[in-house]
């Protein structure tokens, strides 16, 4: 069993959203657990998967209490985000992708910074990729725009009532992130950071940023 005892009140609530993901839960997973801030819970919501995610996933159920699993036929990422705000316990959500990882500090630093800086409801940001990633342009259709450009929204991390407040993410096609950042600024106290960059993103085979990416490059 896990030394960390399940608190029905965690501070972080984090969200992970997973469809056919089989061969990145692991070190998703893991790097949850090796957070050096510890009060967190994760809350996996599989939209649908075929492949062996649940006997990855169950070996995590059996030894962490703070783990919990959600599963739904297929209704795609905004309604799966949408299930784990409505399930979490959190006083702050966040998220993570099925194909990223946290670097070991990454909910430290985030609580840190909205411990010293009170007024803010929600930040986004300071993520690291290897690769420079182009994704397609929210605001301009059949173009693309430089990721380190756009919101990135497994950065999110809020206080509790900005999600239930703004009720979650439209279930829209492309940019259900970028959509709920721009509601979440008419509100809400919103700040975007670059430092520290704890938020390790890979881009899948199968991620929705890369098949529409591949739409604009057919039709161009």
């Amino acid at each position: 069993m896990s030394n960390v005892l399940f608190d029905l009140n965690p501070e972080i609530s984090v969200i992970l959203c997973s469809y056919n993901r089989e061969k990145y839960l692991n070190s998703c997973i893991n790097s949850v657990i090796a957070q050096t801030f510890k009060d967190w819970e994760l809350i996996i919501v599989d939209d649908g998967s075929q492949d062996n995610s649940f006997d990855i996933v169950n070996i995590y159920l059996q030894k962490f209490r703070q783990i919990r699993y959600i599963k739904h036929q297929n209704r795609k990422l905004a309604y799966s985000k949408n299930i784990g705000i409505k399930n979490s316990f959190g006083k702050y959500i966040t998220f993570i992708d099925s194909d990223d990882v946290y670097k070991p500090n990454h909910l430290e630093s985030r609580l840190e910074f909205m411990k010293a800086n009170p007024e803010i409801d929600l930040i986004e940001g300071g993520f690291f990729t290897e690769e420079e990633i182009f994704v397609a342009d929210y605001f301009q259709p059949g173009k693309t725009i430089n990721l380190r450009e756009c919101v990135l929204g497994p950065t999110f991390f809020g206080k509790r009532q900005v999600f239930l407040e703004l009720q979650g993410f439209e279930n829209i096609a492309y940019g259900e992130d970028t959509d709920f950042w721009h509601r979440a600024v008419k509100l809400f106290k919103t700040q975007k950071v670059t430092q520290p960059e704890t938020y390790v993103y890979t881009r899948a085979e199968t991620s929705i940023t890369k098949s529409v990416i591949e739409k604009i490059s057919s039709s161009s």
